[in-house]
């Protein structure tokens, strides 16, 4: 491999970090593609990764907020119960059963790796539109009694579980709004419960992985650990750049990124 290429995967850990630190979120999308197209990881494995690496950085973080009393407990064990169940199944069975060939169109045959790919572009999409669309603010400023809409938030923690576990993204972007509509959360605990629940989700399904997978552990604890000093750098650079404001800009970087995978597995 490229000595070029390692370094620049590297330093993609870094931003990783960085703009986790930033903006609270979004930086997670980038995992999977540094792994893949810089530092040459098959997808299924970059995915794996990408569930510990997320997992750890939200850990971080959500430790940073439960400090700050911004976490909800009881809501995070409710939604994420349902996704770590459905995250784990997704890496252990789902994911090992997809074929190596999904299916052939006259020359075009789509594997299972170009599918992953493409589908993680497709989330990728989805993300940068409610970046650059941003959150509006509830405007709370006392405490709302939290209430839950159950059966809608076992639905929801099932689906970003399963999304989760065949992209390996963190799924922030999803969780926030149903927390905010279906458990009534003001936006900042939102933000920062969610944090939890992707650590929670994202780690756990990982352990499905360690079975199934042979993990290069030197690398990954490596590529983990940058990225958590990225974070620690993003909050420190937040003290001078508003994060909010690069959210926008960093929603469009990711919605070319998006086309870019879609046009480079399918082109």
């Amino acid at each position: 491999m490229d000595i070029l290429y390692v370094i620049l995967g590297y330093v993609g850990a870094l931003a990783i970090g960085i703009v986790l630190g930033l903006i609270g979120g979004g930086g997670s999308i980038l995992t999977v593609p540094v792994l893949v197209y810089l530092l040459a990881i098959e997808p299924v494995i970059a995915t794996a990764y990408s569930l510990f690496i997320v997992g750890t950085t939200s850990l971080v973080g959500a430790i940073k907020n439960i400090k700050k009393k911004l976490v909800d407990f009881r809501t995070a064990l409710v939604f994420a119960a349902p996704a770590f169940i459905a995250v784990y199944a997704t890496r252990k069975y789902l994911v090992p059963a997809i074929p190596e060939e999904i299916f052939t169109i006259g020359g075009f045959t789509l594997t299972k790796d170009v599918g992953i790919m493409i589908f993680f572009a497709i989330i990728m999409l989805l993300a940068a539109i409610s970046m650059i669309r941003g959150r509006k603010e509830n405007g709370e400023t006392e405490e709302q009694e939290v209430t839950y809409n159950y059966p809608l938030i076992v639905l929801e923690g099932a689906v970003v579980g399963v999304l989760t576990g065949i992209v390996g993204a963190g799924g922030g972007f999803l969780i926030i709004p149903a927390l905010v509509l279906l458990a009534k959360l003001p936006m900042k605990k939102a933000v920062a419960t969610s944090l939890l629940i992707i650590a929670i989700k994202s780690l756990i399904g990982f352990i499905g992985d360690v079975e199934n997978l042979e993990i290069e552990w030197q690398f990954l604890l490596s590529f983990t650990a940058i990225s958590v000093v990225g974070i620690f750098i993003g909050i420190w650079l937040n003290k001078f750049i508003e994060g909010s404001k690069l959210k926008k800009s960093f929603g469009w970087f990711v919605l070319i990124m998006g086309v870019y995978i879609i046009l480079k597995e399918l082109l």
